[in-house]
């Protein structure tokens, strides 16, 4: 099997999955419990706060473990307009967010909230310019992923973080679930105020992440009950799943440099190769992130390309996992003001450090060769 669907879900890590079965077997008390298990379980939990605190270079309190990125998402966002809303009911993002924050704007646009969705270049890239001249008095969110999840556009983070220091009431939150463990993101010195993270994209479990949040930041709670999670995410804690995800992330970071140079390599080298067929248009910015390639056959069904590839066991997607299922125009594709032909048509590749050059030429030779198959029958239908 090649895998080659990183954006949407990585292999978990042997260590990993070896973390999460010991403490599920061993430290299963609630760690709110006043009884020596559970303040085993709590303990652990709170070295596993540590730890998470300094490999990502943030105070112990800033971290607030949670199920994923659709969940610290929300959290953010939805957090920070309920609790702020007093002080303005404005927020910024752009057109090419991911689902979980374009649909958490749209839910508070319901509610009376007024957001600017901004426009992106050809590559899907955001103009810091445009943030500083949309911004107003009453702004009290801007949102903006680091790297998308369907170019791989990797957008102007510090430049975003710079124009908003003039702005000391609108929070800044960044969706780096793509770009954790594959470019450098400098919380503090960026002017990130609220940062989503997942555990499955970067060889962790599902159902894993955290929100960090930094300490001058206060939300709205989305689940009332307990005080857990410093009184913003109320429930008994995902222990196994908590340390799983510490697992993943310290083992993301070791020989980090290594691991993306590899990926750089990887990358360039399907980038080559894909160049090479004729019928394809890339659509990814040459200097997007290491891991993800988009790019567009125009006049074949993406459905009908993966699957023939899935026969051979190789798989890829179209767009975004959680949208992959909704009609074929991709809206970031769209929003990058692509031929109608380039968004319905629309590939994405993406890498892991565990692919290998050989799984690329193997998925370059079959693409190949389901092109071909399928032209004729293309052809036909004209």
């Amino acid at each position: 099997m090649i895998y080659l669907d990183n954006s949407a879900t990585t292999h978990p890590l042997p260590e990993v999955l070896e973390s999460f079965h010991k403490v599920a077997d061993r430290y299963y008390a609630n760690p709110s419990s006043v009884h020596r298990f559970g303040s085993e379980a709590e303990y652990l939990l709170q070295q596993s706060r540590k730890q998470a605190a300094q490999l990502l270079n943030v105070d112990v309190s800033e971290v607030i473990f949670t199920s994923g990125g659709t969940e610290g998402n929300n959290m953010a966002i939805k957090g920070i307009a309920l609790q702020h809303q007093s002080r303005g009911k404005h927020m910024i993002t752009s057109k090419v967010e991911h689902p979980s924050v374009m649909e958490a704007f749209r839910a508070l646009e319901s509610l009376g909230f007024e957001v600017d969705y901004l426009d992106v270049d050809a590559d899907g890239r955001v103009n810091p310019q445009q943030v500083e001249s949309v911004i107003r008095k009453d702004t009290i969110l801007v949102s903006i992923m680091s790297v998308n999840n369907e170019l791989g556009t990797v957008q102007p983070i510090e430049a975003i973080g710079s124009i908003l220091k003039d702005y000391p009431k609108a929070f800044f939150h960044v969706d780096h679930v793509q770009g954790l463990g594959k470019i450098d993101l400098p919380l503090k010195e960026a002017g990130v105020d609220l940062c989503t993270l997942s555990g499955h994209k970067i060889h962790g479990l599902k159902g894993t992440g955290a929100l960090i949040a930094q300490n001058h930041v206060s939300l709205f709670p989305l689940l009332h009950g307990g005080s857990q999670e410093h009184e913003q995410r109320a429930g008994t804690e995902n222990l196994p799943g908590t340390v799983a995800f510490v697992k993943a992330l310290r083992l993301i970071e070791e020989n980090r440099k290594q691991k993306i140079n590899k990926l750089k390599s990887l990358r360039q080298h399907l980038w080559n190769e894909v160049e090479r067929i004729e019928q394809v248009v890339i659509n990814s910015p040459k200097q997007g992130a290491p891991h993800i390639v988009n790019f567009s056959l125009p006049g074949y069904k993406p459905e009908v390309v993966i699957h023939a590839l899935g026969e051979k066991d190789i798989f890829i997607s179209t767009k975004s996992a959680c949208s992959s299922k909704q009609p074929d125009v991709s809206s970031v594709l769209k929003a990058c003001r692509l031929d109608h032909d380039l968004t319905t048509s629309a590939l994405r590749v993406s890498l892991s450090y565990q692919n290998t050059e050989e799984e690329v030429d193997v998925f370059i030779d079959t693409l190949k060769k389901v092109i071909e198959r399928l032209q004729p029958t293309m052809e036909r239908s004209r």
